[in-house]
């Protein structure tokens, strides 16, 4: 699969190139990403001095429903967007792994035959170079040193699941250059997941991952978390008259590990109480029958979030519905009691860390006072970073300047969806997803 690097010049050069990378890129400026590409060609021969090489592409994602349900083994419709992690890679026949990237916080230099986690790497690309690796080799997967260098466009902090498409960037390299693509999306989401988990330090579900490895607009059933069932959603009404965005509120992440594992931590034990280890199969029934002893035993806290996980759930299937009928408005519907229960219910919106710091719900009320049509909702974990937002497209660029003169230039993200997954890009145009032959 790898290439002679003036096969992919010519490629980039040639009038073939633009229709596989709108599967990629939808609408987004192609010149644009023909200069992206022909520099990140010209960079990697510049470092590495690599003739050949593979271009892989790994996607961002956003939730599109489902706040908080896949820890509890629920469901969630999520979607890759257009913004991704793009390499080329080369091996170099020995046992070092070497990146060199634009959107990375730092060059790396690893010994890819080192896989124990490293706590002084925790946070870092390293983490995950390391865990990634350590997970192809925990299944007998063959690995071996490679170059890269990256250009990312999905960016740390904006809710878009930059780690996870890394990850799996990676992971996929590692499978084309060293494993003849033999694993699939699944494969590869858990061995990102791992990565993640035990050498990142991010506690985080499976969400993330899939989205990224198997791409599209998915419907995931995790009621069985190692095995996923997972169903593509063809339909897309809402993108003829809305611009689907996210909005930065630009608001850290530091000190709020203690509220995230809360709602799961919650959710579970409040389910104890009715005799289940998860959320997923109880009924709103169930829960009112049992107040006075969750109350007791679990908290008013906890009962709120089963409630919302409950209606959530549900409400994963309605809008699977929707999009496939057609109905705009109902999706929409949808979305904002979405948002509405995740502000009420879950109660992820608001953090209890800093009075002066809520960034989130001050863009979640702005958006409603600016919009009488559309809908809002908090994306992701919460208490901090994006809102999600469907915005009419005659109104997108009055909505963007309202919001960046109060969270600052470019945080309004605007997103196309339903793209493939993480893949490889051919010199002939071809876009090879994980798991199938060249």
């Amino acid at each position: 699969m790898i290439a002679p690097r003036q096969a992919y010049l010519h490629y980039v050069d040639g009038d073939s190139w633009a229709a596989p990378i709108r599967r990629l890129y939808g609408a987004v400026d192609e010149e644009w990403q023909r200069e992206r590409m022909t520099s990140l060609l010209h960079r990697h021969y510049r470092r590495f001095g690599a003739e050949r090489l593979l271009l892989v592409s790994a996607p961002g994602r956003t939730e599109l429903g489902g706040n908080h349900t896949d820890h509890q083994h629920g469901r969630v419709l999520a979607a890759a967007v257009h913004l991704d992690c793009l390499a080329a890679a080369t091996p170099n026949g020995t046992d070092r792994i070497r990146l060199s990237g634009e959107g990375v916080d730092a060059e790396i230099d690893i010994d890819c035959t080192q896989t124990r986690p490293r706590p002084e790497e925790e946070g870092t690309p390293q983490a995950l170079v390391r865990g990634v690796i350590a997970g192809f080799r925990e299944r007998g997967l063959a690995t071996g040193g490679f170059d890269t260098s990256l250009h990312a466009t999905v960016r740390p902090g904006t809710g878009l699941s930059s780690s996870a498409a890394f990850s799996v960037l990676i992971g996929e390299i590692c499978n084309l250059l060293f494993n003849g693509n033999r694993l699939g999306p699944l494969d590869l989401a858990l061995i990102a997941q791992s990565a993640e988990n035990g050498f990142f330090g991010k506690p985080c579900g499976l969400m993330d991952q899939l989205a990224c490895a198997a791409g599209r607009i998915l419907h995931i059933d995790f009621n069985d978390p190692v095995q996923p069932v997972m169903e593509v959603v063809d339909s897309c009404p809402f993108t003829s008259r809305y611009c689907l965005a996210v909005v930065d509120t630009g608001g850290s992440h530091s000190g709020l590990t203690d509220e995230y594992a809360a709602i799961p931590g919650e959710m579970s034990k409040a389910a104890t109480v009715l005799g289940q280890p998860f959320a997923r199969g109880l009924a709103i029934d169930q829960v009112r029958a049992g107040l006075p002893q969750l109350r007791r035993q679990a908290g008013d806290r906890a009962i709120l979030r089963l409630f919302h996980f409950i209606r959530e759930n549900d409400r994963v299937m309605e809008m699977v519905e929707a999009l496939r009928a057609g109905d705009t408005g109902t999706y929409l519907q949808l979305v904002r009691a979405s948002g509405d229960s995740s502000w009420r219910l879950l109660q992820n919106c608001t953090s209890r860390t800093s009075s002066e710091e809520q960034g989130v719900p001050l863009a979640l009320a702005l958006t409603e006072m600016f919009l009488a049509d559309g809908a809002w909702r908090v994306h992701g974990g919460g208490f901090a970073g994006t809102i999600q937002v469907y915005v009419p497209q005659e109104l997108f660029e009055a909505y963007r300047q309202h919001m960046e003169g109060v969270f600052g230039s470019g945080c309004v993200i605007e997103l196309q969806v339903g793209r493939p997954g993480v893949c490889a890009i051919l010199p002939d145009g071809r876009l090879l997803p994980a798991g199938q032959e060249g």
